[in-house]
């Protein structure tokens, strides 16, 4: 199954978050996203405000950067948030 069909829970993008080992994943507009790589997301939380295994859709008209950011090499698709 590619990562574009895989459907992700909102309680395994939860449990995503970097702890134990686990990937860091995010969600924006019912796609999920690993961000482990991105220097950004190094610390498990982003610039201080975010933290891994969320749904930043809300979040992201006040950021200071748009959906560009998910385009980034760092950035990888996982599958799309279930019920989205």
């Amino acid at each position: 199954m590619s990562a574009s069909k895989r459907i992700i829970s909102e309680l395994e993008l939860r449990r995503n978050n970097g702890d134990r080992g686990t990937p860091k994943w995010i969600a924006h507009e019912g796609i999920v996203y690993d961000v482990s790589d991105c220097p950004k997301w190094r610390t498990d939380m982003h610039e201080r405000l975010h933290f891994p295994g969320q749904d930043l859709t809300k979040e992201l008209p006040d950021a200071p950067h748009k959906n560009d950011v998910f385009t980034r090499p760092c950035v990888k698709v996982v599958g799309r948030l279930k019920n989205v």
